[in-house]
């Protein structure tokens, strides 16, 4: 009977960040606008509390229907877009993004969106090997 002895065993799980881009924790408000099943156009307003190149995360003031994978339109309200801490792919306004999880309210948390942002992959590694290269 042969015994396999593993020499190249994974790393054990950490708690690092596995993250393709670096979270920033905001407070700025922000509105989605989506299409419904029926193709009515609604809105709501929402609070960015984290964002990264390729993510957002909001809570929405008020309890929506919006379910898993909905394309929504995602926009910070035009007075805080300047903000030095921003994405440049959020300073253009407008953002297609994808809901990939939807976080039901509690007594003590308003509903919560992860928004996955729709923009092209190859624009974010460039600026990404652009921040290395001035780093």
């Amino acid at each position: 009977m042969n015994k396999h002895i593993w020499t190249d065993r994974p790393a054990p799980r950490t708690a690092t960040n596995k993250r393709t881009a670096e979270r920033k924790d905001i407070n700025i408000p922000a509105r989605l606008t989506w299409k419904d099943q029926r193709g009515t156009t609604r809105f709501v307003s929402a609070v960015t509390r984290n964002v990264s190149e390729l993510g957002v995360y909001v809570e929405c003031q008020s309890p929506v229907s919006i379910p898993m994978f909905r394309l929504v339109q995602f926009q910070l309200e035009r007075d805080v877009r300047e903000a030095e801490t921003l994405p440049d792919t959020l300073l253009q306004g407008r953002v297609l993004s994808a809901v990939y999880r939807v976080s039901p309210p509690s007594a003590s948390q308003p509903q919560g969106l992860a928004l996955r942002l729709m923009v092209d992959p190859r624009r974010s590694a460039v600026q990404q090997e652009q921040t290395r290269a001035t780093a």
